[in-house]
């Protein structure tokens, strides 16, 4: 298992993070996706490391964006 945490931008509610959390959770080998919309952080438990690449487009799909 392997955690990672990013930060999303855009993010102002309840709903934002679920749009987050269920586009990331489509991911293969996805856990765990724990969001909190108020910091933007977004932790990540995956069976192996998640691209960036992988990760952003998840997040560009929920409709934001993935600071580097």
């Amino acid at each position: 298992m392997t955690e990672a945490t990013y930060t999303v931008e855009g993010m102002t509610c309840g709903h934002c993070a679920t749009s987050v959390r269920e586009e990331v959770s489509e991911l293969a080998g996805v856990r765990q996706v724990d969001v909190d919309f108020e910091s933007g952080r977004v932790i990540v438990t995956s069976d192996t490391p998640l691209t960036a690449e992988a990760v952003a487009a998840a997040v560009t799909e929920a409709g934001y964006r993935l600071v580097a």
